[in-house]
């Protein structure tokens, strides 16, 4: 399909983005990569009058060290967190994730903003980003905030961000080498994951357990975070994996499978962070 009729606004810089928001409304959505924005243009789930694009914003461009975090510009392609030699020293998750998501278009056009701002259930990005506790930066007609990231995904596309807010900013702890893992699976290479799982030891010791397309949101797995901190084994804990979550049934897999790779996924990520296993080189093979 195409999309409906939409005026075209580019801008160089965040302020100019805000001013853009400001003049026009809530019709006005943000473009940056538009790998999400633009499929759903197209089937007319979203039709907004207005598209401002900020990928000439080079101010959004940037993955650095900032004390014990490493913050990272909304405007920063996949591509680019993939490759980035700062990321793959402090925070090796963020890296790896980029480089398992879509193909080397989508990779090379999809920014991490655009990613988090989309709010899709099944998105690999956002579900490392939970599970490191990652701080979301906005920035809008009253200056910026910062939104913790188990407080920013609200519902199926929807957010903590209000009207005329964008995010600028995602920053994450420091992990360097603690362990850490990801497990996905799909029906096909680049597809949306059908489960996924993402595990990693921050620096307060504890391990931050993230599961895709398991409810309305990406889900800390919170059950099994609490199982890991009273001492219980991998196995024990991953068992907890669906407790709390409200997986859907559709033509890939229906609740009972869902829930079934949230547990084994969930043991393969914690047991590749362990150091116990390698991490899987398929992401189509479930038992």
């Amino acid at each position: 399909m195409i999309p409906s009729q939409f005026d075209y606004v580019r801008v160089s810089t965040v302020d100019e983005a805000v001013a853009a928001l400001a003049e026009h409304g809530e019709d006005a959505k943000i473009l940056a990569g538009g790998h999400s924005l633009l499929p759903i243009m197209k089937l007319r789930l979203a039709v907004p009058t207005v598209l401002i694009d900020i990928s000439g914003a080079q101010e959004l461009n940037y993955v650095r060290v900032d004390g014990d975090q490493v913050a990272i510009g909304a405007g920063t392609r996949h591509h680019d967190l993939e490759k980035s030699e700062v990321a793959q020293a402090e925070v090796p998750l963020l890296p790896h994730v980029a480089s398992r998501v879509g193909d080397p278009q989508v990779r090379h056009r999809g920014t991490l903003g655009g990613t988090v701002a989309h709010c899709d259930p099944a998105s690999d990005l956002p579900t490392a980003l939970l599970a490191l506790g990652a701080t979301v930066v906005v920035a809008g007609p009253n200056g910026r905030r910062e939104i913790p990231i188990t407080a920013f995904f609200l519902g199926f596309f929807e957010t903590a961000m209000e009207e005329g807010e964008l995010i600028v900013e995602l920053r994450v702890p420091r992990t360097g080498s603690a362990g850490w893992g990801y497990e996905k699976f799909t029906r096909r290479e680049n597809d949306w994951p059908i489960v996924a799982a993402a595990a990693v030891h921050l620096p307060d010791g504890s391990v931050g357990v993230a599961l895709a397309n398991m409810g309305g949101v990406v889900l800390r797995a919170e059950a099994v975070e609490a199982a890991l901190a009273e001492g219980k084994s991998i196995e024990e804990a991953a068992a907890l994996a669906a407790e709390g979550t409200s997986p859907s049934s559709d033509m890939h897999a229906d609740v009972e499978y869902r829930s079934h790779l949230a547990r084994l996924l969930t043991q393969r990520a914690l047991k590749v962070a362990a150091g116990e296993t390698e991490a899987s080189t398929a992401e189509s093979t479930a038992a």
